[in-house]
């Protein structure tokens, strides 16, 4: 996913490193244009009171000491150039920065002025420990503000993410209450005109234009499954006419019988898709229910055509009865795909479907599937690697949703001897 984190989250970063970077830019930015404005003001001065005594000096030979505040000053003649402290000696024209052992164990950080010529030698020190005592508490009283504007830029980014967030909130409240009810009000009515109000007409024009695509689909689903009614009902009495005639041939019958399994098949299909579509589920009446074994037999008998002259034996085996409140027709839809399948794709072998401890267990000695592949095959359009003849990949995606919608449960697994087992299982998920 691109964007991973919430944008409550994201909002809150974003001003919360704006805030940082800001308030650190602003104290580097202080302490380095104090340091350096301090420094060229410091060295100009004492430029200026070096030059301006060298001139009156000359004037003025006797007064070779120089006292101001925070300031000494001193003269050497050529004569006393021995006297000059060591470290004093060999440096140039300008202002010096040097550090010295003051005696009690600290340092003495001072700025010298230095001013050489044939005869004289003038020296202005200046005393920076006040200048550097002001820059560490400057260091310190900056950290602290730096601090402040971090948690006001946390705190400022919460209350913007909150009142950014809110009217998003707001919207997503109102489609959750949506859920499941086609009506109610539009959402951009509750909306200015801004984002969230184009967003909530955006949401308002696709729920308008989902609500007709599904509607229509229902509607075509019914008409459709109402007018294959008539039909199969039409089909299966002539084929109950047709068997009840003695003049139909033992051949002929059972071809009949052929179509008689097709057309209840046809009619099981109809009316599970009708389910599907409305997503309602139904269950028999009166407190009935449906034998799963019964309808298993039914669904291996109308199977068996599948097999044609292929060397399978297929076998129903009932450990327990099951029985489930649902229509005959949903069991019926479910295992034919499942049982179908089997049959499909064994070449040779047995297909067992065994009937107990609520649900059905299909397997095969077929070529078997992958591991991995398993949950795949039960979404729309997909077919096994090894899938050969004709197929759309739907009767396994039907399942699913039947057992969706009756909140059973069904997988595919490779059976370790070779081939597959399908499981419908009838026990509740909840």
């Amino acid at each position: 996913m691109r964007y991973r984190r919430r944008l409550r989250s994201r909002i809150i970063i974003s001003f919360a490193i704006f805030g940082i970077v800001l308030s650190a830019m602003f104290g580097l930015s202080a302490v380095y244009l104090r340091e350096r404005l301090e420094n060229q003001l410091i060295t100009k001065t004492l430029e200026r009171n070096l030059a301006d005594y060298a001139t009156s000096f000359r004037k003025d030979p006797s007064n070779q000491l120089i006292t101001f505040n925070k300031i000494e000053g001193w003269v050497i003649s050529e004569r006393k150039f021995a006297n000059v402290p060591f470290a004093w000696r060999d440096l140039r024209d300008g202002v010096h920065d040097l550090t010295e052992p003051d005696g009690r164990g600290g340092k003495l950080i001072y700025k010298l002025a230095v001013k050489k010529d044939a005869d004289y030698w003038f020296f202005l020190k200046y005393d920076t420990a006040q200048e550097k005592e002001g820059q560490e508490r400057l260091l310190i009283a900056l950290i602290a503000a730096f601090g402040v504007f971090s948690l006001l830029s946390v705190l400022l980014g919460v209350w913007a993410a909150g009142s950014v967030m809110q009217p998003v909130a707001d919207l997503a409240q109102r489609l959750r209450a949506l859920r499941g009810n086609g009506g109610g009000d539009r959402l951009a009515d509750h909306y200015a005109n801004d984002e969230v109000g184009q967003l909530a007409a955006a949401l308002d024009d696709y729920r308008d234009r989902l609500t007709e695509l599904v509607e229509r689909d229902r509607e075509f689903n019914a008409d459709v499954s109402h007018e294959l009614r008539t039909p199969l009902a039409v089909i299966a009495t002539t084929t109950e006419l047709l068997l009840a005639s003695p003049a139909v041939t033992e051949k002929v019958r059972d071809r009949v019988r052929r179509i008689e399994r097709a057309v209840r098949q046809s009619t099981e299909l109809t009316e599970a898709l009708l389910l599907l579509s409305r997503r309602s589920r139904e269950a028999p009446t009166d407190g009935e229910t449906t034998d799963v074994a019964r309808v298993a037999e039914q669904v291996i008998d109308a199977q068996r055509p599948n097999l044609g002259s292929k060397p399978v034996v297929a076998r129903l085996e009932v450990e327990e009865p099951l029985e489930v409140v649902a229509p005959s027709s949903v069991v019926a839809v479910a295992l034919a795909n499942l049982i179908g399948n089997a049959f499909k794709y064994t070449p040779a072998g047995e297909v067992v479907v065994r009937v107990g401890d609520g649900k059905v267990v299909v397997e095969d000695s077929g070529p078997g599937i992958a591991a991995e592949e398993a949950d795949q095959l039960f979404r729309r359009g997909v077919r096994g690697k090894d899938a050969t003849g004709k197929g759309a990949g739907l009767g396994l995606a039907i399942v699913r949703r039947l057992c969706e919608l009756y909140d059973w449960r069904v997988a595919l697994r490779p059976r370790p001897q070779g081939g597959a087992a399908a499981t419908l299982d009838f026990r509740l998920r909840r």
